[in-house]
């Protein structure tokens, strides 16, 4: 097998705003993995909050590639290198590589139904709460919107969405933002508010306190959760896990998080950072039953890959062969 990866910055549509800071473009890597004439792809985006940087994964991604000698290498793959961005992008390609090769859809090699069309929830970056309900209006038709909190202020926040869009379901991402005073003060307000879940309150490794917090909003852990070897810990702390390819490291060990998640009675959030279709699309493969999805990565940007994920509104369907699986 031949291998390449390219870094790609892919424009914002404005500025994405979370608690850690702003951004007007995503960064990704694609590795691409050639072999009997086919070549299969998977993106990932490095994140600097987990130390990663474009060059580091790009590093690691020849590193490995030096050791693979198959398409169907996920296992090796999986002793070669850490879960993260870089094993997602190679894991993700061999996926793509292995279809192309044998003429069928990922899905149908996993023994996975074709995933259905699903509604994804639309990102509001932090902004003032006036800024925010601006927002809310401009996409109160979506049926759920993710509002990026940042800790003082949120209530503001979260009462100005709610009057932007009565009718919209309502999902808060504190991205470690939060202490235990503000969790207390908001969190009855917002059951008010209607708001459907909280995504990572605390920082990840101090969230001992959910233990002994009431939760009357199901808690999600996204920072938290990279693997499926950490949601056993997780299930007496949380109400969720967030499974983005990115942290697992690839589809592969994705699918393993979805079966322990299930085995422990959690709740599946389906997420992404902010990327192209191609980093979107396997992921839809865990989409099913899972109580939120957020694939909204190709919504917030000022454009995607041609071909791309098809969204009509905010329903997402499964991508089509000539972009991934």
């Amino acid at each position: 097998m031949d291998f390449s990866f390219t870094k790609e910055a892919w424009p914002i549509a404005g500025t994405f705003t979370i608690s850690r800071g702003s951004k007007t473009e995503a960064m990704v890597v694609t590795a691409s993995v050639h072999h009997e004439g086919r070549t299969g792809r998977g993106e990932c985006v490095p994140y600097a909050h987990y130390g990663e940087t474009v060059e580091s994964v790009i590093a690691a991604l020849e590193r490995a590639s030096k050791d693979l000698h198959s398409p169907a290498d996920h296992s090796r793959l999986q002793a070669l290198m850490p879960a993260g961005a870089a094993r997602n992008a190679m894991d993700c390609a061999l996926w793509d590589l292995r279809a192309k090769l044998v003429g069928k859809r990922v899905w149908d090699m996993l023994g996975l139904a074709e995933p259905k069309p699903v509604a994804t929830a639309f990102t509001l970056s932090v902004a003032a709460p006036s800024e925010m309900r601006e927002k809310a209006k401009a996409n109160g038709h979506r049926p759920l919107l993710k509002l990026k909190l940042a800790g003082d202020d949120d209530l503001d926040r979260v009462r100005a969405v709610r009057e932007g869009a009565p009718d919209a379901a309502i999902i808060v991402d504190a991205n470690e933002g939060w202490q235990e005073d503000h969790y207390r003060a908001l969190v009855p307000a917002l059951k008010d508010l209607g708001v459907a879940a909280i995504e990572q309150p605390f920082p990840a490794g101090a969230e001992e306190m959910l233990a002994s917090l009431q939760r009357p909003i199901p808690v999600i852990a996204d920072e938290s959760c990279h693997t499926a070897a950490d949601i056993p810990r997780l299930a007496t702390l949380y109400d969720g896990v967030n499974i983005k390819l990115d942290k697992s490291g690839g589809l592969t060990e994705a699918l393993k998080m979805r079966e322990e998640a299930i085995k422990h009675g959690l709740q599946i959030m389906v997420g992404c950072m902010v990327g192209t279709s191609l980093a979107m699309a396997p992921a839809m493969l865990l989409t099913a039953g899972a109580s939120f999805v957020d694939l909204d990565g190709p919504l917030l940007l000022a454009r995607d890959r041609e071909p791309g994920l098809t969204f009509k509104g905010s329903t997402v369907s499964a991508p089509p062969a000539a972009l991934w699986g």
